[in-house]
């Protein structure tokens, strides 16, 4: 676990750092950013509004002024690149009455085994799951209704082709935020989705560290083969970001020097926001760990996951989604974030 630190809030609140269940003395602060500096990351597109990873709501986030597109990329049986979330098709599509007997023996749906005109067949629809007696139940039920309107599965070329185009003609730098989606699935299956993707990103202009895009994953080798390796066969060079769960695979970037290890491969971190804010703080004993210090004292960005407003995803220690916010942003002092609410967290930089 990361270490966290104590320290004394505006209105009384306490800030709390704690190893091993004992509290210790802050270090010192890093310098806080201003609101200019922090970015918003659109996750899966303004996938609070509109079905997540579709043309719409890519475009939709990018009306709502969010700094950066995020694109999660699987690839097909016929090596394309689509925007797509899981491995599997059944959260989001009607697959299984399209393509019904296409499941693996674990009755799900994957994409790896689907063309992408196959895929460009099925319906994509809000995120629900299958109740026990087989009826659809959203995933967030004040989100976008089941079924409705037409949504479809794009390649990652045609989302970078959206945002481009939008970039020309808005006078906007909008940037792009791939993540090579569980790449040792895809080498089990013969597939480099990481030669792939980068390979797919210099096609089109994305070159340098100068480039508007991160790339990002959640498996280490992956991104330490991507610096090593395919950065110098395809003659780039972009800004790499390793995600991180409380899984016990990231101990190792958590203890004493292991984030400067880490900056030797990459740019930033992405941790689940619990990582940063202890899920078990209260609105008088907030539990900041030192992660964003130990990040950026190794010179790594900074990027959280995810902010959602729908019920119940707004941690009890917060009197509001902009509270939540506020003490990310401020109190914490990431530099930016995942939301599926861009506009929300666009309005609330704004606003400072």
């Amino acid at each position: 676990m990361a270490i966290f630190s104590l320290k004394r809030m505006l209105g009384g609140a306490l800030i709390m750092s704690v190893v091993a269940g004992n509290v210790v003395p802050l270090a010192p602060a890093m310098a806080q950013s201003d609101a200019a500096d922090k970015v918003v990351v659109a996750h899966r597109g303004a996938s609070g509004y509109l079905p997540e990873h579709t043309l719409p709501a890519a475009a939709m986030a990018y009306a709502m002024g969010a700094h950066f597109q995020e694109q999660d990329v699987v690839m097909t049986r016929d090596d394309q690149l689509i925007v797509w979330h899981d491995l599997t098709l059944d959260r989001n599509t009607d697959v299984r009455h399209r393509f019904p007997g296409r499941a693996r023996d674990d009755g799900r749906h994957y994409v790896i085994d689907f063309t992408l005109a196959e895929l460009r067949e099925l319906q994509v629809t809000e995120g629900y799951r299958l109740s026990d007696s087989g009826e659809e139940q959203k995933i967030y039920p004040g989100r976008f209704p089941l079924w409705q309107s037409s949504f479809k599965i794009h390649t990652l070329a045609e989302q970078i082709e959206l945002v481009q185009g939008m970039n020309q003609a808005m006078g906007r730098d909008v940037g792009i935020y791939p993540e090579l989606k569980a790449p040792a699935f895809h080498h089990e299956h013969g597939k480099d989705i990481g030669m792939a993707v980068l390979a797919e990103l210099k096609r089109y202009g994305y070159i340098n560290k100068d480039s508007n895009v991160y790339v990002q994953t959640f498996e280490f080798d992956e991104l330490k083969r991507v610096k090593e390796e395919v950065f110098p066969a395809l003659d780039v060079e972009l800004k790499l970001v390793q995600l991180m769960g409380d899984d016990e695979v990231y101990d190792w970037i958590l203890q004493p020097g292991g984030m400067r290890e880490l900056a030797r491969y990459a740019d930033g971190i992405g941790p689940e926001k619990g990582m940063i804010i202890s899920p078990e703080s209260t609105r008088n004993r907030l539990l900041i760990s030192s992660l964003v210090r130990d990040a950026h004292q190794a010179g790594l960005q900074v990027h959280p996951y995810t902010f959602r407003l729908d019920e119940g995803q707004v941690p009890a220690y917060a009197d509001s989604f902009e509270h939540m916010l506020e003490l990310f942003f401020f109190e914490a002092n990431v530099d930016g974030l995942f939301t599926d609410f861009p506009d929300r967290a666009v309005d609330f930089l704004k606003s400072k």
